[in-house]
């Protein structure tokens, strides 16, 4: 049970570093032009699309996993 535990928080914590690292490197030099004055706010609202879609996948990710372990624990 531990060690299974203890890969979920290691799965847990490469997620969170891959998706900082992706916001970070890719979401955050993205820019739109060609709307004028809206050219930030439509920007930040592609960045932020973005990255809720990324904070779901994570859940949903993670969720799986957790259920996967458990299950395994549970029949051993």
């Amino acid at each position: 049970m531990k060690s299974s535990l203890l890969g979920f928080l290691f799965a847990m914590w490469i997620l969170i570093l891959v998706g900082g690292g992706i916001i970070v490197h890719v979401l955050g030099p993205t820019s739109v032009s060609g709307f004028g004055d809206l050219d930030l706010i439509i920007s930040s609202v592609i960045q932020a699309i973005i990255a809720i879609f990324l904070v779901i996948l994570w859940i949903v990710i993670l969720t799986k996993l957790k259920n996967w372990i458990f299950r395994k624990e549970i029949k051993s």
